[in-house]
């Protein structure tokens, strides 16, 4: 009998909400050992921010970042305390939600994945301000169309995230123009709560910034594959991961791209762990043969130790 596959995956910006973690941090001494490293390592308390917000706060891209990943990688930790599941095929990550696929399979350490993503988030947040840009979520049409209106426009496509949802993102002037012009072909286009424009070239000072720590971190080859957001094919060794957290600040995302493959290597059961369900519904409208779960509260672990998933 073939054994069926599993991958991980974790959520990116935009799955923050003020008491994301509370729960699992009261329940597991493990996640509470996860936000306390990130507390003692960013020099602030993460920890209060993810549990009590303001909301406002949270959306700010240097709080989001690394109050997101450290939320996922407490939920993570609690999982595999209760060893119900067996390690992952493959892990992979939506955008920022790739450093915390790196830290679930090894590439990094837990308290440096934290502060490389706080790192990123005050570097794309600095992008932000030097070259102001904003992104929009366009559902509904073909994406060759989007792609040509795109280029025309002097616009980029940030994430190919499902059939019918591609995100686009630039300059905020050009992104009305382009937008007006989706709408009037049929698109519904739906502005995003981020402070720039992402996974474009004008995050190359971030980019640049980000670089030099990257260079000096101790990444590890891993056993179990990463799917890149830069490509939807799998990485293994330090020195791809390097690249591939620098390449992706300024090009695509490709998540569609990335799921397909992972289901093409036979992968049935897509875990998503973090805050949100975005990547759930987003890997179901990809594919709806496959299985997907949902591990953003301790009530969900509790479930899946009642109900061990094979």
């Amino acid at each position: 009998m073939v054994k069926p596959m599993l991958a991980f995956v974790f959520p990116g910006q935009g799955a923050q909400a003020p008491g994301m973690g509370l729960d699992v941090y009261e329940e597991y001494d493990s996640a509470r050992a996860v936000f306390k490293a990130a507390d003692e390592r960013l020099g602030f308390s993460i920890s209060r921010l993810c549990f009590e917000g303001p909301e406002e706060k949270l959306r700010e891209t240097a709080i989001a970042q690394p109050a997101i990943i450290t939320a996922s990688l407490a939920y993570l930790a609690a999982l595999r305390d209760m060893d119900i599941l067996p390690e992952p095929d493959f892990v992979a990550g939506h955008s920022l939600g790739e450093y915390t696929a790196l830290a679930a399979a090894g590439a990094l350490d837990v308290d440096d994945a934290v502060q490389l993503a706080a790192l990123r988030g005050r570097l794309m947040q600095l992008a932000s301000q030097q070259s102001p840009g904003v992104m929009a979520a366009v559902m509904g049409l073909d994406e060759a169309v989007i792609n040509q209106t795109a280029a025309e426009f002097g616009i980029f496509v940030a994430n190919y995230n499902s059939p019918g949802q591609i995100v686009i993102s630039g300059d905020r002037d050009k992104m009305t123009a382009a937008s007006e012009i989706l709408a009037g072909k049929g698109a519904r286009v739906v502005p995003l709560a981020v402070s720039g424009a992402f996974h474009t070239p004008l995050m190359a000072p971030a980019a640049e910034g980000l670089s030099k720590v990257v260079e000096r971190l101790n990444f590890k080859d891993t056993a179990v594959p990463i799917v890149a957001n830069t490509t939807g094919l799998p990485i293994t060794g330090a020195e791809d991961i390097r690249a591939e957290l620098l390449k992706q600040l300024t090009t695509s995302v490709y998540w569609q791209r990335s799921v397909e493959y992972m289901i093409g290597a036979g992968v049935s059961t897509f875990i998503e762990i973090g805050p949100g369900k975005v990547l759930s519904g987003l890997v179901r409208r990809i594919n709806r043969d496959v299985k997907t779960i949902n591990i953003s509260e301790a009530q969900a672990i509790k479930n899946l130790q009642a109900n061990p998933w094979n």
